[in-house]
């Protein structure tokens, strides 16, 4: 049997304590497996004499992740720290720079800094490898990276946060609002004490950024996503699109176009009866559409110790398993020096159209305007309905429910500007888009 394959750990949370622990379990049988003995030899964290569960005594600790980087005798550096920039950034780039295999959770240090890290593996003869970094353990970056090639991909969406798909399963399950959601969410450790970057979609678009690149061999433009939220999801936007045969998902999406690549993260209605539609609380799901295979739906959990050390191990077994002088899989499925330059396409028209919600004043003639000013936009109703608790007879605003046909994007915001200039809204108007998938 080929000599152990040292690695070291930077981070000892959830998912570093769970790794540790697999490892230490299953040593044996993964020794077996990958044809050599994979030991841990080197950890660090910030917090030295906390209790993780796990026997670190054989370790060397060090006492910050770049001189772990810069110095451990180890073969693999594992980055399990989180965030864009220090220490990861500095920690990752000395180990590649050394020539180390680099095993990373981390889609928003990829999403900022990827290509120039993919540049730096190539440039040393190491691997980089991130299966964990988007959806958990579901394994969709080997999938595009090295299962799929040949296919050309059409479009690539998901459900790639958790904590937002826990919130809006459980609003419309439970029929709670969006801040007792959030709260529950909190409480039992799927949201941050900070959501922000979970609910105003900036987790998905890293993720999606990532994928983008591997699907379309675009340079990662994580800055060029079209971006929104679930905040402004309420309890009626839920129950309007269930009696309209829709559930509500965060979704991001990313479509190959005329015009380039449309990338876009936000609230979407998806049929009932489609499969992604059924994909509830924490788990995650990605599709990806393409000419060859046809369509190809992921489901599994998106988050987790296990989950995410599961995706972690994964990336370590392949660097064990490979040979001596191979070559290696390019992080991005292509040179770094054969990625496209990404071109942002205009948001196409959709497919489903759109649901637009207004809460209007209880004033004759106001349908008769609504609908004026959707024809002077080239905007085919599908249906224009009241749908209020309240009646008409009250004087109390009314709930205006429109659902269109397949239009743009710019010309229902230019109708809703214009309907909100009437001065006859109660709020501001809710508009999300409708997505028909393909796969069902």
């Amino acid at each position: 049997m080929s000599d152990a394959l040292k690695i070291g750990i930077a981070g000892l949370g959830t998912v570093g304590a769970s790794l540790v622990r697999i490892l230490q379990e299953r040593h044996e049988q993964l020794a077996t497996t990958c044809g050599r003995a994979i030991e841990i030899t080197a950890v660090t964290a910030r917090d030295r004499n906390r209790d993780r569960g796990v026997d670190l005594s054989a370790m060397r600790w060090y006492d910050n992740a770049l001189s772990l980087a810069e110095t451990a005798d180890i073969d693999v550096f594992i980055e399990l720290m989180g965030g864009a920039g220090e220490p990861a950034y500095s920690a990752v780039k000395a180990a590649l720079s050394r020539g180390l295999h680099v095993v990373t959770a981390n889609k928003a240090l990829l999403a900022e800094h990827g290509i120039e890290l993919a540049g730096l593996a190539e440039e040393h003869g190491a691997l980089l490898n991130y299966e964990a970094a988007v959806a958990g353990g579901i394994p969709v970056i080997k999938a595009l990276r090295e299962s799929l090639t040949g296919n050309t991909i059409s479009r690539i969406y998901g459900i790639m946060n958790g904590t937002c798909n826990y919130i809006l399963t459980k609003m419309e399950k439970e029929g709670l609002s969006f801040e007792a959601c959030l709260k529950e969410a909190q409480r039992l450790g799927y949201a941050e004490a900070d959501p922000a970057f979970d609910i105003e979609g900036n987790d998905t678009a890293h993720k999606l950024a990532i994928l983008t690149s591997l699907a379309y061999g675009t340079a990662i433009a994580a800055n060029d996503i079209y971006l929104e939220g679930i905040t402004n999801i309420s309890i009626d936007d839920i129950h309007a699109a269930a009696d309209l045969g829709y559930r509500i998902k965060l979704l991001g999406v990313a479509q190959r176009t005329e015009s380039g690549i449309e990338q876009r993260v936000h609230p979407t209605m998806v049929p009932l009866d489609s499969v992604i539609a059924q994909v509830d609380g924490v788990t995650n799901a990605v599709a990806i559409e393409s000419d060859i295979l046809g369509e190809l739906l992921m489901v599994g959990p998106g988050a987790g110790g296990n989950a995410t050390a599961s995706a972690v191990l994964g990336d370590i077994a392949d660097i064990a398993k490979s040979r001596p002088g191979a070559q290696h899989v390019p992080a991005f499925g292509r040179p770094v020096t054969a990625l496209l330059t990404y071109k942002r396409a205009q948001i196409q028209s959709h497919e489903g159209g759109y649901f637009i919600r207004l809460k209007v004043v209880d004033r004759t003639g106001v349908f008769a305007k609504i609908a004026t000013h959707m024809a002077e936009n080239h905007i085919s109703l599908e249906s224009i309905v009241q749908h209020s608790k309240h009646p008409v007879e009250t004087g109390e605003p009314q709930t205006i429910i429109l659902v269109t046909h397949a239009t743009t994007e710019q010309s229902v915001r230019k109708a809703v500007a214009s309907i909100k200039s009437e001065g006859y809204l109660v709020g501001d108007p809710q508009v999300i888009r409708i997505e028909r998938p393909k796969a069902a």
